[in-house]
């Protein structure tokens, strides 16, 4: 067998793995019976080329023969099996753009090439791969966290009376891009609360402050204070830009249900330079709250299992 004889062969074995999904190897009882590999054969006129039994080797000798004693028909019977499999895959498994590219690129190494599935418009009508979505998301949420992380060192360099404004902002954009789904700033009978955001089913009152020194115990009774005031089952995170004192954070955390928890510009930093998500810090925060009656512990310590 010839060297182009055998990516022929190669290349059938690997447009059968691509078109496996594309049809039922028989026709369904109470479908049309041209929605099936068998179907589209004998549509083409190729019926004794399908062998029936196993159903990847009949896919395999179909195409097989097709191309070696029919090679006129063997584009418009991945045609028609392709235009079938989408109908037969419309509703629950749609066939993909990265199916047909794939396809598409087989197909070359047997010397033909299909206009129709090469058709742009056609091409980007079809949905992408659950996958290829994901990652193309990730991209996405990688260059919003470069963004956000310049953006937070970008902040010192503001006036004091932008500064407020300009985080409050930044925080809202920060739980956007790790799916939060934010609620910018309200007020209740004249209580100021920055925001809040959801994960899972908890959801998060949210004060931030930017003071050029720490936040002391009087800011965090404040906030407590507020978060007492509604449901029982709110939470709250203090974000404080230049953090906690240390005599605050002790006195706070003595003797007091807690229902908040703290974070300062580092952990954030921290959170963007991929040191653990958002959320995953917020969790971990919580546990050891719970665990604890910690109000704040560093993302750094926990990521380092501290």
């Amino acid at each position: 067998m010839g060297l182009s004889l055998l990516k022929e062969s190669q290349a059938i074995n690997e447009i059968s793995e691509v078109l496996y999904s594309f049809l039922p190897g028989s026709p369904h009882p109470y479908a049309a019976s041209e929605i099936s590999f068998p179907g589209v054969a004998q549509k083409l006129g190729l019926q004794n080329y399908w062998i029936g039994g196993s159903k990847r080797p009949a896919i395999i000798q179909l195409l097989q023969n097709t191309l070696e004693y029919q090679r006129n028909k063997f584009c418009p019977l991945i045609l028609e099996i392709v235009r079938m499999g989408m109908a037969y895959r419309a509703k629950k498994n749609p066939v993909t753009r990265e199916e047909i590219v794939r396809l598409n690129d087989l197909i070359a190494h047997t010397n033909f090439k299909i206009p129709e599935l090469w058709d742009v418009g056609f091409l980007d009508a079809l949905p992408r791969s659950q996958q290829q979505e994901q990652e193309k998301s990730n991209i996405v949420s990688q260059q919003e966290i470069e963004k956000l992380k310049n953006e937070l060192i970008q902040l010192t360099n503001l006036k004091p009376q932008e500064r407020g404004f300009a985080f409050e902002k930044f925080l809202n954009q920060l739980f956007v891009v790790f799916n939060l789904n934010p609620r910018s700033s309200f007020r209740i009978i004249g209580e100021q609360i920055d925001g809040s955001f959801q994960i899972g089913s908890d959801v998060y009152l949210v004060e931030a402050k930017w003071h050029e020194k720490t936040t002391d115990q009087a800011d965090l009774l404040v906030f407590h204070g507020k978060i007492g005031g509604k449901s029982t089952w709110s939470r709250g995170l203090f974000i404080s830009y230049n953090g906690f004192s240390e005599d605050g954070l002790v006195a706070f955390s003595k003797g007091r249900q807690m229902n908040m928890i703290g974070m300062t510009s580092a952990d954030l930093f921290h959170v963007l330079n991929g040191e653990m998500s958002l959320p995953e810090a917020i969790n971990l925060k919580a546990r050891r709250a719970a665990e604890t009656g910690e109000f704040f512990v560093s993302v750094y310590d926990l990521s380092k299992g501290g």
